[in-house]
Order: structure tokens, then C-alpha cells, then sequence
């Protein structure tokens, strides 16, 4: 059975699970269709995008159209100023083929967007709103600095950050923050890009928090199936799965680059924020993407590294960014050599 609850104060009720969509930007379009028409059949009613996600819009616009009044949308843009901002909106409502989006989200923010700034980009979605275009303001954010003090400005209807059982105490500690605000809290990366393997475990965990919405990326029948299946069973935390998550967070828990990017720019010009998870861009996204002479060049630039250990100083997590970046390249060139050839 597919779970409810409210999304904050906002007055929408959405699904628990929800589906997130930046994985069928990877599908075909009748494949994405599909995946979105199943979910949807399936119980799901919540779909999370960003206007970066190449046509994921599109895709939503597709499969989805027809059943608008009865799902919840959310999308993002980047935009750093009001115009811009603006024009993503618009272009998010054509390609998704609604009038209206349930929440807009500022993604990935690096600070807060001034709300009185006549020109920034937190005017650009009051005007949306105006216009009737967004329903609710929310953030996402990779740096739980930025998410505190977004939280702590009384801006933003819903904060969305990455979630899971191998995150920290101050990760954690959002999801209350946000309760205490009355804002809504989607949790991202709830498998922690892919490292964590057991939907059993990562759905009891997230059930643990009664304001915590979990989008998982799909873009495979099978994942969909799984998902859909873990729901129905709704399993919580016993003894095997508890056990499950403390070995996980053993082996686990300081390894895992949420790429928030505070690591760069790099004193050799190393590409930290996607060469430190390469091995979970490899097994998590389409790998052969990752095989061109430029990817190969950029993951031998790690040889480069000095060691001067910036990157450690800089990182919110507190990663051994170097050692990291040696494992990876470890990793990358033994699998670049026996799937090089498959091409």
C-alpha cells in the first residue's frame, strides 16, 4: 500500500514513495512514457524534475498529461536572477504541459537567494507565483550550511537534500529542523548515489521520519517493480535489517562524495566533485558514457594530485579527498580495461 503524508505546511499530500525523475532523462522517450505510466498505475503521485534534466520535462508532459489533476509536481531551476528564473518556469509549464507547478524548487543553491533583491532570483518565483504558474517555494541544496540557513530564513516551503542511513547527525538533523519550521522535507540520493543496495533497509530507514518524503531515481521497469513491491510489504526495522544498516555504515559512511562541489576548484585542476564518485557513475548511470578519451584524461589527472590537501580542509564531510581520488582511479582504470573493448 502506498503511503501519504502531508508535505509541510504547504496543504499538498504527496506519496511515499515518489518517483524522481533525472533517470529517464537517460531512457528513451517511450520507454520513459512507460516507466512514468507504470508508476503512476502503481500508486505513485508524486514526480520530482529539474529544468537542467535535459527532457525529463518533456517525458512528464508525455506520460502524465492527461492525470495532471491528480499528481503533485515539483521542478527546479538554477537560475541565478529574475528573468532567468522566469523563463525556466515557463518553459518547465510548456514541456510538461500544465498550467500550473505544485512546487518550484531553486536548485542546488550556494547561498541564500536574497528575497529583496527587485532582480534576483527569489523575485522571479514570487512573480511566477503571482502569475499563478508555482503554487509553493522550496530549495535543494548539497551543503548542509546553505540548508541550515535556508531553513532558518523562513523563506522556503520545502528543503530537499540528500538523505539516507550512511548520512550524518547534522544531515539527519534537517529533516527536524524542517519539522520544527513546519517546512517539507524531500529526501534525494536515498540510496546515497547508489551505493546502498537493500530497498528493504533504505525504506524502513526513511519510514523511521514521519515528514520525510523519499524520491527514488528510476529509469528501469525492475527498479519501478522493486520499489512498488517494498511499499506493499512496508517492512520496518528489525533486527536483520538494522543489521543491515549498521554494516553498511561501517564500510560506507566516510567514503561517499554527495558531490556539493565545496572541494573545488582543484590546485591541478582535478574534476573532484564526479572523479571522487566515478565508481558509482559507472554502476548507477549508462557506463559507456564515461569510456570517451576525455573522461580517461580527466580520471589519469589524478596522478597529478600534490597532495596539498585543500580539499580535505574544504570538505563539509570531512572526506580524505586524495585518498578517495586513488581508489577511484584504481577502480576506473581496471574497469575501463575490460569494458573499453565492448563498445
Amino acid at each position: 500500500m502506498i503511503r501519504t503524508l502531508p508535505l509541510g505546511k504547504t496543504g499538498l499530500t504527496v506519496t511515499r514513495p515518489a518517483m524522481g525523475c533525472l533517470p529517464i532523462q537517460r531512457c528513451s522517450v517511450d520507454e520513459a512514457v512507460s516507466i512514468l505510466q507504470k508508476a503512476y498505475e502503481g500508486g505513485i503521485r508524486y514526480f520530482d524534475t529539474a529544468n537542467a534534466y535535459t527532457d525529463s520535462e518533456k517525458k512528464i508532459g508525455l506520460a502524465l498529461s492527461d492525470v495532471r489533476e491528480n499528481i503533485v509536481i515539483s521542478t527546479k531551476s538554477a537560475g541565478t536572477d529574475k528573468n532567468t528564473v522566469l523563463s525556466h518556469i515557463e518553459n518547465s509549464l510548456k514541456m510538461m504541459k500544465t498550467d500550473y507547478i505544485d512546487l518550484f524548487q531553486f536548485h542546488q543553491v550556494q547561498s541564500v537567494p536574497d528575497p529583496d533583491d527587485p532582480e534576483g532570483a527569489y523575485a522571479g518565483a514570487l512573480e511566477a507565483k503571482r502569475r499563478g504558474w508555482i503554487r509553493y517555494i522550496g530549495f535543494t541544496s548539497h551543503r548542509v550550511d546553505v540548508a541550515e540557513q535556508c531553513i532558518a530564513s523562513g523563506n522556503f516551503e520545502t528543503c530537499q537534500f540528500p538523505f539516507s542511513y550512511i548520512s550524518g547527525e547534522r544531515d539527519l538533523a534537517l529533516a527536524d529542523k524542517c519539522r520544527e519550521a513546519g517546512m517539507g522535507f524531500i529526501a534525494m540520493k536515498g540510496l546515497a548515489g547508489g551505493l546502498l543496495t537493500n530497498a528493504r533497509a533504505c525504506h524502513a530507514f526513511m519510514n523511521c521520519y514521519d515528514n520525510v518524503v523519499p524520491i527514488w531515481g528510476i529509469q528501469k521497469p525492475e527498479e519501478l517493480e522493486e520499489w512498488l513491491a517494498v511499499a506493499k510489504e512496508d517492512p520496518v526495522l528489525d533486527d536483520e535489517l538494522n543489521s543491515v544498516i549498521r554494516k553498511d555504515r561501517e564500510e560506507l559512511a566516510g567514503t561517499f562524495c554527495r558531490s556539493c562541489g565545496y572541494c573545488m576548484p582543484c590546485t591541478v585542476g582535478i574534476e573532484i566533485r564526479n572523479c571522487a564518485r566515478m565508481n558509482m557513475l559507472l554502476r548507477r548511470s549508462p557506463w559507456q558514457q564515461y569510456m570517451t578519451d576525455e573522461w580517461y584524461a580527466k580520471m589519469q589527472k589524478i596522478n597529478d594530485c600534490i597532495n596539498c590537501r585543500k580539499c580535505v580542509s574544504k570538505c563539509p564531510y570531512g572526506l580524505d579527498q586524495p585518498s578517495l581520488l586513488k581508489y577511484m582511479l584504481k577502480d576506473y582504470n581496471e574497469f575501463y580495461a575490460t569494458h573499453k573493448d565492448l563498445l
